[in-house]
């Protein structure tokens, strides 16, 4: 069955407008209209798109995947509706995937950099697993790949790890909560109500095993697949978190925090991934130049 193109885009309006209201008002249709129409587009893919979580919906990851493909069409159908009007110049797009581990504050740093070429880029952000993100640079769908860890030496896929550079943790608390902790740091954790990152990332790993090494068994109130949402709890005064330091003066003034003592020896590296051995690409080569002059360990 060919692909119906209009199921695909009540979908991808769902999605951008964050609800099946928001998206009727968009369409200009009923919310019942968008809600059977994404249920053809299921019924054709044979895969569920959403989920229900609470009284919200969330995408499958059959719906990610969906979605990425959906917004690629429709911002270019757009784009090209600008630009038939005489709204302006195409500009060249940077695809790049950030692997779910890699902290927002990390990631929005070493792109930046790629935002301020001579000639503009639009710049195409995927966020997913990396093992999903390294699929679609093997398939081209992806210029490059910003990661926590370099490419696995038994991967199958044709492309090389460029090391961008290191930093060190930092440990951070809001003004109460460093106020009560006891003792020296890093003692004063053992102490402390602590906000993990989650299991998937590299630095969990490094974190459990200091954690052993100092016998401290930290009271852990949460763990954050999502970096951003752990800083938010830390701010509020949930538990102590720890932050990459390169990065300490940036977090305690957006998150009203201060320091509780710096880990060196907990090292998180970070990684740009590109099908090319020597980096060509100009969008590649300013965010490796900028990092590399920023970050230690390179």
């Amino acid at each position: 069955m060919a692909l119906n193109f209009k199921h695909l885009h009540y979908f991808w309006a769902l999605v951008k407008e964050g609800g099946v209201m928001r998206a009727g008002e968009r369409l200009h249709v009923t919310p019942q209209t968008v809600s059977g129409q994404v249920a053809l587009l299921e019924e054709a893919l044979g895969k569920p798109l959403l989920r229900k979580s609470g009284r919200s919906l969330t995408m499958t990851e059959t719906g990610k995947m969906a979605f990425a493909y959906a917004d690629e069409i429709f911002s270019l159908g757009e784009e090209l509706e600008g630009l038939l009007r005489g709204a302006g110049q195409r500009r060249a797009e940077f695809r790049v995937g950030v692997a779910d581990a890699v902290p927002k504050t990390v990631a929005y740093n070493l792109l930046e950099p790629a935002t301020r070429l001579a000639d503009p880029v639009r710049l195409v952000c995927r966020e997913w697993k990396l093992e999903n993100l390294l699929s679609e640079l093997a398939l081209h769908r992806l210029d490059a790949v910003i990661a926590d860890v370099a490419l696995p030496a038994h991967s199958s896929f044709r492309a090389y790890s460029h090391k961008l550079g290191s930093s060190g943790l930092t440990f951070f608390a809001a003004p109460a909560v460093r106020r009560r902790l006891k003792g020296k740091f890093p003692a004063c954790l053992a102490s402390a109500p602590i906000l993990l990152p989650g299991g998937d990332t590299s630095i969990r790993t490094h974190l459990d095993a200091w954690f052993r090494q100092l016998a401290i068994a930290p009271t852990v109130i949460g763990e954050f697949d999502d970096g951003a949402l752990m800083k938010a709890f830390g701010s509020h005064g949930q538990g102590v978190f720890a932050g990459p330091t390169f990065l300490e003066q940036e977090i305690r003034s957006q998150y009203g925090v201060e320091v509780v003592g710096r880990a060196p020896e907990l090292v998180e590296h970070f990684f740009v991934i590109s099908p090319e051995r020597r980096i060509r690409h100009p969008c590649v080569a300013a965010i490796t130049d900028t990092a590399r002059a920023r970050l230690p360990g390179a």
